[in-house]
C-alpha cells in the first residue's frame, strides 16, 4: 500500500486539526473522505483536503469504497455508531478518546473487535506519544532512581465554555491522567477519590473547580491530580514523579524566557493543540505506519475499556465524596 486513504469522521475542533495534520505533516497518508453531517463544517474541512469526498455518514463512505482506514474525531457519545460499521468492514480505526462514554458500551466494542479476529482499534490517548511522558516511562521502568513511590499531576486550562460541566472534569479531562498513570506504572487504577478545593470565582454558575483526584493503582502507587480548568494563565500539563532516591518532573514550560523591567517571564501554551502538537503528530504517523503493517501501535480497545471503567469510579467518587473501587471484567486472551 503506497498511501493510506483515511476517512476522518467528525470535522469539528479535533477532526479539522487532524485533517490539516494528515495533509501537511504525515507521510504516507491522505484524507480521502470527510464524514460530517453538518455541511458547513464539512466544506470548511474540504478546503484543507481538496481531494477528499464528503459523506454525511460512515455507511455511505464505506459503501463508496476508496478508503483504507478510519479516524474517529466525533464526541464520545457518537463513537459506537461509527465503530461498529467500520469494524464490520474490517477497517483499521484510530478512535479519539474515549473509546465510548461508559464501560458497558466499551465492552461491546471489545467484544465486536474480538469477533473480527484482529486488533483494528487504537484509542487516541496521545500523551503516551509525548516525549516527556516517554522519558519518564523509561526512567520508571529502568529503576534508575529506585522504585516509583508516587506521582503529582497537574492539568490546567485557562478557561472552558459554559457547556463544560462538573462531570466533564472526570470523563473529559481526568481520563487522560487515568490512562497515563496506568501507562507509567503498568498497573490499572484500583480506586478513585475526589476532593473539592476552594471554588474558583472564575467558574460559571453551577460549575465547581478545582478538584483534587487521588488515583491509587493496583501496584499501590498513589497519584494526585490537580484538575483546574479556569485558572486563566494558560494550558499546562505537568507530572512530578517521586522515587526512592530522587525526583523527576516533566511538562515544565519550554517557551521563551524573558527578563525585562524587573520581571522574569516565560511563555506558556494556551491550548492542548500546541502543548501536544508533537505528540499528536507522532501518534498519527505511527498509526499510519502500523496500519500498513496490519498492526496497531498504541492504546488498544482494552485500554479504552479500562479507562471507561475507572472513569465510572471517578464519577461516583465525585458525586459521593467517597473513595470508590474500580471494577473490571476479565481481560480477554485476545489482548495478551
Amino acid at each position: 500500500m503506497s498511501e493510506l486513504r483515511i476517512a476522518v469522521v467528525g470535522a469539528g475542533l479535533m477532526g479539522s486539526d487532524h485533517i490539516i495534520r494528515i495533509e501537511n505533516r504525515i507521510v504516507g497518508a491522505s484524507v480521502a473522505a470527510v464524514v460530517e453531517p453538518d455541511e458547513g463544517r464539512a466544506k470548511a474541512a474540504l478546503a484543507e483536503a481538496p481531494e477528499a469526498v464528503w459523506f454525511p455518514n460512515i455507511e455511505a463512505a464505506i459503501a463508496a469504497g476508496g478508503i483504507d482506514a478510519v479516524l474517529i474525531a466525533t464526541p464520545g457519545q457518537f463513537h459506537e455508531p461509527v465503530l461498529l460499521p467500520a469494524l464490520a468492514a474490517g477497517l483499521p480505526i484510530l478512535c479519539e478518546k474515549p473509546l465510548t462514554p461508559d464501560s458497558a458500551s466499551s465492552m461491546r466494542m471489545v467484544e465486536a473487535e474480538v469477533a473480527t479476529g484482529k486488533q483494528l482499534i487504537q484509542v487516541g490517548f496521545m500523551r503516551r506519544f509525548d516525549a516527556g511522558y516517554q522519558s519518564l516511562k523509561e526512567l520508571i521502568s529502568s529503576n534508575g532512581q529506585g522504585e516509583l513511590l508516587g506521582l503529582h499531576c497537574a492539568h490546567r486550562n485557562p478557561e472552558v465554555p459554559e457547556s463544560y460541566h462538573n462531570d466533564m472534569l472526570i470523563f473529559d479531562s481526568v481520563v487522560h491522567e487515568i490512562d497515563i498513570v496506568r501507562f507509567l506504572t503498568d498497573s490499572p487504577i484500583k480506586s478513585v477519590e475526589v476532593k473539592a478545593m476552594k471554588r474558583n470565582s472564575n467558574n460559571h454558575e453551577g460549575f465547581n473547580d478545582p478538584i483534587l483526584v487521588l488515583l491509587t493503582t493496583q501496584s499501590d502507587v498513589l497519584a494526585t491530580v490537580e484538575m483546574n480548568v479556569s485558572v486563566k494563565f494558560g494550558y499546562q500539563v505537568k507530572t512530578e514523579a517521586v522515587f526512592e532516591n530522587g525526583i523527576a518532573e516533566i511538562g515544565r514550560t519550554s517557551g521563551m524566557n524573558t527578563w525585562f523591567e524587573g520581571q522574569i517571564g516565560t511563555a506558556e501554551h494556551m491550548s492542548f493543540k500546541t502543548r501536544f502538537a508533537a505528540a499528536y503528530d507522532a501518534q498519527i504517523q505511527r498509526w499510519v505506519n502500523a496500519t500498513k503493517r496490519g498492526e496497531i501501535d498504541g492504546p488498544s480497545a482494552w485500554d479504552g475499556y479500562l479507562a471507561a471503567a475507572a472513569v465510572e469510579a471517578g464519577l461516583e467518587a465525585l458525586h459521593t465524596g467517597q473513595r470508590v473501587d474500580a471494577n473490571y471484567a476479565s481481560k480477554p486472551a485476545f489482548y495478551n
